[in-house]
């Protein structure tokens, strides 16, 4: 049979799983690896804004070139929620690991055609349009991934350190973001502006290639997970097929989920894309601060946040993911403005220090949210339905944070709108946290419990 798990014992709802370690590591670091690889290209074009936008947009406002660049960058978002919509029903249906390494395809592509399309200096107005078409392929395929990828680590790692291992699609995240970030930041120190602007910005595009090759080999020498598998074969031996969920079943079904789930994300997005998409932006075009060591500041704050990550992971199992969720809320309610205002300061050790206090702020969400999102949506419907809400939610409101905060300030003048708009967004957090039911330590909706040995199964079944 198919899509089992050969290493893993797969138990009913009466009966629990017993994972495999090795098997659950693997999942990890493929997961981790697609997301390490999303953001990478996120990274490089928030941190190449400037020259893309010359590049793609010219214009002799600098404004203008840098909102049509982030125009594009949230252009992807639009179609998030279709691909959300056709991968997350689809991985319902025919398995997670199938999904995953399609969308691994499809990211890959997309980074790597940014690299090889003409300026506008060459084709003209060619250049923006394929620029946006390929951002729009990159939207697509990520429509499916986040959501696979947290259900696909929830799915294998054990009740009690759900926490802790769903943190490692994050540092996956991080990662990426860093390499992007750091490439970005040695090619400007290195390159001239006019080889930077000619050919050096291609590199970190092209580079997408090889990582999506060795994305994909991972992704597609991992089983299914085992509550799909315990799916499959509960079909298996009715002797039928697996039921086909209709997608109006996956939102009027699950509405009340997908609401707190788009709360949960909207927090969640807009102070990780404020931080690590506008921010080095933010420093350059708006404080005219000096844009190599504005790129180390933003790195050093995501170095800080991978170095907590695992551990904030493991502390929401240990005391639940609420109250660390809660905790990133009111502090982006209650310390958002005093973080800009460091931040304003100008000097390095002020804006370290106001950018390292919202970068460990961001981890409460970074290292919670991979567990906690999954155990919203009972598993025949987790993949599509987590899809929906967390795409229409990144969409609305994550990915066009750059655009948003630009676009404010320009029309207000008050350079303090990052903050209010993050108190706005931790005002939302906090409603849904409020609602949401704990989940650590406690198995999967329509699940079997996931234990780590034996004797915790057996003393799970005598109890």
């Amino acid at each position: 049979m198919q899509n089992t798990v050969p290493h893993q014992r797969r138990g009913t709802a009466a009966d629990a799983t017993v994972t495999d370690p090795a098997l659950v590591k693997r999942a990890v670091k493929a997961a981790a690896l697609g997301n390490a690889m999303e953001w990478f290209d996120f990274g490089v074009y928030s941190y190449l804004a400037v020259t893309l936008g010359k590049v793609f947009f010219p214009s002799g406002n600098p404004t203008a070139q840098l909102l049509s660049t982030f125009g594009a960058f949230a252009a992807a978002f639009l179609v998030r929620p279709i691909g959300g919509m056709i991968f997350g029903p689809l991985g319902d249906r025919i398995g997670r690991q199938k999904i995953l390494a399609l969308t691994m395809i499809m990211m890959a592509a997309g980074t790597f055609a940014i690299g090889l399309i003409p300026s506008y200096a060459t084709i003209g107005v060619g250049a923006p349009i394929l620029l946006l078409a390929a951002r729009l392929v990159q939207g697509f395929s990520t429509g499916g991934e986040y959501a696979g990828a947290t259900t696909f680590i929830a799915e294998y790692a054990p009740d009690r350190k759900r926490g802790f291992f769903g943190s490692w699609l994050e540092f996956g995240t991080l990662a990426g973001y860093i390499a992007g970030a750091g490439l970005v930041t040695l090619m400007t120190a290195l390159l001239s502006s006019d080889d930077l602007l000619s050919w050096g910005w291609r590199i970190p595009f092209l580079i997408a290639g090889p990582m999506g090759v060795i994305g994909l080999y991972l992704r597609t020498k991992l089983e299914e997970t085992p509550a799909f598998a315990a799916e499959l074969e509960k079909a298996a031996r009715q002797e039928r097929e697996r039921p086909k969920v209709p997608l109006r079943d996956m939102i009027t079904g699950q509405w009340k989920a997908l609401l707190l789930c788009m709360g949960l994300v909207l927090i969640f997005n807009v102070t990780d894309y404020m931080l690590l998409s506008y921010m080095p932006s933010y420093l350059t075009s708006e404080l005219h601060y000096d844009e190599t060591h504005g790129l180390l500041v933003v790195l050093g704050v995501m170095a800080l946040m991978m170095i907590v990550q695992p551990f904030a992971g493991a502390l929401s199992d240990r005391i639940g993911r609420r109250p660390v969720i809660a905790a990133g809320c009111a502090g982006f309610f209650f310390l958002s403005i005093p973080a800009l205002l460091l931040i304003r300061q100008g000097s390095l050790f002020a804006i370290a220090l106001g950018m390292g206090a919202l970068g460990l702020l961001l981890v409460c969400f970074t290292a919670a949210m991979p567990s906690a999102l999954p155990a919203l949506f009972p598993t025949r419907v987790r993949y599509g339905s987590l899809s929906i809400g967390f795409n229409v939610s990144v969409s609305l409101f994550g990915g066009t944070t750059p655009l948003v905060v630009t676009a404010l300030i320009g029309a207000t003048g008050n350079v303090m709108m990052p903050a209010y708009y993050m108190m706005a967004a931790a005002i939302i957090g906090g409603a849904a946290v409020w609602f949401m039911a704990e989940s650590a330590g406690r198995p999967l909706p329509g699940s079997a419990p996931a234990v780590e040995s034996e004797a915790e199964a057996r003393a799970l079944r005598g109890a």
